[in-house]
């Protein structure tokens, strides 16, 4: 199989699109119109993708909002759904262990096509991801959130702050293996997310914040992609629950934001 960041480029070139769609059923969110199904959040997912297919570059699970007997079933069947439908599915699970736990934990990628991971724990415990050769994997970088800055933006003995080390790492990590390592870094931090992509202009991005969280868009569109071509701007909750302020169906209001996200990122590309 070709590598993830091929068929990425390759996805986002075929749909105009870098828009990843986070498909994270809160339960306390779903519409009346799914809740009697057998399994409510696999069937808000079904119709999501169905929706907004033709304008997500992936689809982008968290997997925290499985983590029950029928999410992990909802889970699969969403996967199986997306990949069907043509649109691979990066699993956001920030993952990273020691050992035969992290091997276990990279299992996962039989299933999905990449995964993000916590770079905490060094190269040792990422090994069992960077070394699939077919897979993408994101590192945990500079975030989204507000407290993101509490650990990330600590200066080290030379000067560099934490986020700089982790890119450089990435770079480093991704040159000398699968060249399949990208970056999480959050459009909330527009400065440091230009100044990432000066350092490491061959790592894809995955940039979340630009949805409910109000990032810059336009710093999104304009350093999320590689030089091949590969990256992603991530909304969740401003595609997926963009019903809960329209008169329109819930599925048909998230084609319609998921749309919307396309076009505007697409003026900076």
């Amino acid at each position: 199989m070709t590598a993830f960041f091929d068929r990425l480029a390759d996805r986002i070139a075929e749909i105009d699109s870098i828009v990843s769609v986070g498909l994270d059923p809160d339960p306390d969110r779903l519409p009346d119109e799914v809740r009697d199904a057998d399994l409510p959040r696999w069937e808000f997912n079904r119709r999501i993708i169905d929706a907004t297919a033709d304008h997500a570059a992936v689809f982008k699970p968290n997997a925290a909002f499985y983590e029950d007997a029928d999410g992990w079933r909802a889970l699969e069947k969403t996967v199986e759904h997306a990949r069907a439908a043509g649109v691979p599915v990066l699993l956001d699970a920030k993952r990273a262990d020691i050992g035969n736990t992290s091997r276990q934990y990279a299992t996962v990628l039989d299933s999905v096509d990449a995964i993000t991971l916590n770079p905490f724990l060094g190269r040792d415990a990422l090994a069992p991801f960077l070394d699939r050769e077919t897979a993408g994997c994101f590192l945990l970088c500079r975030t989204s959130n507000p407290g993101g800055a509490d650990v990330q933006e600590l200066e080290l003995a030379d000067g560099d702050l934490v986020y700089e080390r982790v890119a450089d790492l990435a770079s480093e990590w991704s040159a000398e293996g699968n060249r399949n390592v990208g970056l999480v870094v959050g459009a909330t931090t527009p400065d440091e997310l230009r100044s990432v992509r000066e350092r490491v202009p061959d790592l894809p991005f995955l940039v979340p914040g630009v949805g409910a969280q109000g990032g810059d868009v336009e710093a999104a569109a304009t350093h999320a992609t590689a030089a091949n071509g590969a990256g992603l701007v991530n909304s969740t909750r401003g595609i997926i629950f963009a019903g809960e302020d329209s008169e329109a169906a819930f599925d048909e209001a998230a084609e319609a934001a998921a749309r919307d996200l396309k076009e505007r990122l697409n003026q900076y590309r």
